[in-house]
């Protein structure tokens, strides 16, 4: 019974920030929501194994990130339909975040993979090595998708200033 004790305060202590990461993945806060349940789900399966390495908050976001991949991997061949929810869910650490100047939006534009890479290598602090395993890709691939990202974002910051500079005149 104090396995399940220490899970459960492990939840009330690290659940919103976890979410929060969660939410920087999909971009989207019922799949924030979807990605942390399952992620903790599965850490609630193998606890006694993860608490005895002393790091259960990255066993769980490296499953929250592999769960993300094979998500956006499943949805790309399906064909989703955008729906209104019954309710909405708010928690301030997004709240935060939608009140940046926009970049979080254009980072939710990019491709899951690139938004990926960008998450573990500049919110997470990962280096090159580190996503690669995460991601099950090579290093050359985090190394151009965080290229072309960053590019994107560079475009996209650009024509927005250039834009928000011609509203002024």
């Amino acid at each position: 019974m104090e396995q399940a004790a220490e899970f459960d305060e492990f939840i009330r202590v690290r659940g919103a920030a976890l979410y929060r990461y969660a939410f920087v993945l999909t971009g989207n806060a019922d799949d924030a929501a979807d990605l942390v349940q399952e992620a903790l789900a599965r850490l609630g399966d193998a606890w006694h194994r993860v608490k005895r390495k002393d790091d259960p908050e990255g066993y769980v976001r490296t499953c929250m990130v592999r769960l993300h991949i094979s998500w956006w991997r499943r949805r790309r061949r399906e064909h989703l339909a955008a729906s209104v929810p019954d309710e909405g869910y708010t928690d301030a650490g997004v709240d935060r975040v939608d009140a940046d100047t926009g970049l979080w939006r254009e980072l939710a534009a990019l491709p899951a993979r690139q938004r990926a890479v960008l998450v573990l290598r500049y919110y997470e602090d990962l280096s090159d090595d580190e996503i690669a395993k995460v991601l099950g890709i090579s290093t050359g691939t985090v190394r151009s998708q965080a290229s072309r990202a960053l590019e994107k974002l560079r475009i996209r910051r650009g024509r927005a200033a250039l834009e928000a500079e011609a509203e002024k005149v």
